[in-house]
């Protein structure tokens, strides 16, 4: 419960608008990691975390707290 508020806290600060680097596949990363399928969202977003992308690094850091 407690990783679905905080990946809704941060669509809604976000306001889930495109940012620089937040493309196709890290929207499908946090998609993932919505409904829950971590292999699916750690396929997506840890390249981008590995190349700098803080929303990305964010919720690697979420899934593996």
């Amino acid at each position: 419960m407690r990783r679905i508020t905080y990946a809704t806290l941060l669509a809604a600060v976000l306001g889930l608008t495109p940012v620089a680097g937040f493309g196709q596949s890290s929207t499908e990363g946090v998609l993932a990691f919505n409904r829950g399928d971590d292999q699916v969202a750690l396929e997506h977003l840890r390249p981008l975390a590995e190349q700098g992308n803080a929303v990305a690094q964010y919720y690697l850091g979420v899934m593996f707290a």
